[in-house]
């Protein structure tokens, strides 16, 4: 017996919808790439998301086209968004980060027929222009008066849909229609395509909504730092509209002033990045004697948080920290590090212990650990495994099949993590497969050390990575960033370790670096780490 109830398909236009009905007159603010700021609101958002969904018509662009963007975060790269999806074709979201050879694969290798992008990004667009072999149109986020020069023969993206209709209709597809498109950074071959659906996306910000993930509420102002084209900024281009808060786009200027200014200015109570932005953030405030009276809540991601930077926020400027933890294949919010109960009136030591662990999964989240042989660890916080997803906004392949079968026999995704997991289902990253220092036969941390290093203040930035050791197979060796003018030396480094770490932990070197390379999410590229140091010579070996 089926329950009886309305098919109602669960398609992304309908957040818009709701947010043109709803919240019609809640605000956009955007930062252009110009430096000045532009205010629009929902409604607005709808009626140009419409005409962008027209525009494309008029190219032939239907159901599952791809229409790739290069943007920063605006109300225009929004539009691109749902008058996208609202017609079925597949908003593909590229990094513009990545090295312009990649971005050429990614184009080539989605078949996208459309590139929007802001005129940041023109040199980039202009440098591969020959090797897109499907892009048939070019579309810069610009007016008459700020398209720049190119030889794309592009069109400014206000002129291609000023005067269209408003009217359009969308939706009436399936729900498991295919929506957006995102590709992994790539750091062990060439990037794979997560394929989100549209029932995907709009579970996975029935997700973030919920007081204990993101809890943003129709009174809140929010702006996501983080970009639209990391994994839609980790939902917040789509939980927004559907709660009807304010939006506040920073667009390119990412520096702690444009960042401060606006958080005040637009009165911000949540916003979100990761960590790099807000160190540089917190260092503005700390220069200029600055407080943040309105911000109530900062989501950081993409990487583990610093201690400092967590207790910064806490008990200097009175700001809730939530750290979360995902990926692109998990839409991508996995776990948030919202307090559970037992721990909401603890001592400050035992909360910011607690906070700087990944958190947990809130509901249509599925977590487990298993061993090298697929067999289920206990969750007792001490047991660390190989993590594994599942659920319904958790990707089951890769576009185009590459990868091949990613699931294992109980349906849960591979994320690559090691990590543990304790008795109130707190997951805990300890390393990631790929960069585990193995010693003796033993597992070392790497992100334990980094973490511990990083909260030295002469330091900027800390990465530990196996070196070969003839006795001991591998031995972790310590990089470290200075911090502007400072000359830490290797024993204050390894002194700062001392007591924190197991002994047996402790780097059997120290090497300083100008600066540590990071990938194009902002995280540390281990890997170009280990070929610049692949003929290091430990003094242990």
């Amino acid at each position: 017996m089926l329950g009886i109830m309305q098919d109602w398909p669960l398609t992304v236009n309908k957040i818009l919808e709701h947010a043109n009905t709803i919240h019609s007159d809640r605000e956009i603010v955007t930062r252009r790439v110009e430096g000045n700021i532009v205010r629009t609101t929902y409604a607005d958002l709808f009626n140009t998301s419409k005409q962008v969904s027209n525009a494309l018509k008029d190219l032939n662009i239907g159901m599952g086209d791809r229409v790739a963007t290069l943007g920063w975060n605006s109300e225009r790269h929004m539009a691109s968004w749902y008058g996208t999806m609202g017609i079925g074709a597949i908003l593909h979201t590229i990094n513009p980060r990545l090295h312009p050879e990649q971005i050429a694969w990614i184009a080539n290798h989605a078949e996208d027929k459309v590139l929007i992008f802001d005129k940041t990004f023109l040199p980039i667009v202009e440098a591969i222009k020959d090797h897109l072999l499907t892009v048939k149109t070019f579309v810069i986020y610009a007016d008459a008066d700020t398209m720049p020069e190119n030889s794309l023969g592009a069109i400014a993206f206000d002129i291609w849909v000023d005067g269209r209709s408003t009217e359009c209709r969308w939706g009436d597809f399936p729900e498991e229609t295919a929506c957006g498109l995102c590709y992994t950074s790539g750091t062990t071959g060439n990037p794979k395509g997560v394929l989100y659906s549209h029932r995907s996306n709009v579970l996975h910000t029935l997700i973030t909504m919920s007081k204990d993930a993101m809890g943003m509420g129709a009174a809140d102002s929010v702006m996501p730092v983080v970009p639209m084209f990391h994994a839609n900024a980790w939902g917040l281009a789509l939980s927004c509209p559907a709660t009807g808060a304010n939006m506040v786009m920073p667009g390119a200027q990412m520096d702690g002033a444009s960042i401060y200014e606006l958080l005040d200015t637009e009165k911000v109570s949540i916003t979100a990045a990761v960590p790099t932005v807000w160190l540089m953030l917190l260092n503005y405030l700390q220069e200029n004697d600055l407080k943040l009276p309105y911000l109530n809540r900062v989501l950081i991601g993409g990487s583990a948080i610093p201690e400092k930077i967590l207790r910064a926020f806490e008990e200097d400027y009175e700001v809730d920290v939530v750290h979360a933890w995902g990926m692109t294949e998990t839409s991508p919010l996995g776990t948030l590090g919202s307090l559970p109960p037992h721990l909401i009136k603890a001592d400050i030591d035992t909360r910011m212990k607690q906070k700087l662990k990944q958190g947990r999964p809130p509901f249509g989240v599925e977590l487990k650990i298993v061993d090298d042989a697929g067999k289920t660890l206990p969750r007792d916080g001490r047991t660390s495994g190989k993590l594994m997803v599942r659920g319904p906004a958790i990707a089951s392949g890769y576009f185009k099949g590459d990868g091949g079968d990613v699931l294992c026999d109980e349906g849960f995704f591979d994320t690559g993590d090691v990590a543990n997991i304790d008795q109130y289902g707190t997951m805990t990253i300890t390393d990631r497969a790929k960069d585990v220092i193995k010693s003796g036969g033993e597992w070392i941390s790497s992100i334990d050390i980094e973490n511990i290093a990083v909260g030295h203040p002469k330091v900027a930035n800390a990465a530990a990575i196996g070196i070969y050791h003839p006795k001991w197979d591998e031995r972790p060796l310590l990089v470290i960033q200075p911090a502007p003018g400072e000359k830490p030396s290797k024993e204050e480094v390894l002194k700062s370790l001392e007591g924190k770490i197991a002994k047996w932990w402790t780097p059997d070197d120290v090497a300083f670096v100008d600066e540590i390379p990071l990938g194009a999410t902002g995280k540390i590229n281990k890997l170009a780490l280990r070929e610049t140091f692949k003929d290091y010579k430990l003094p242990t070996a």
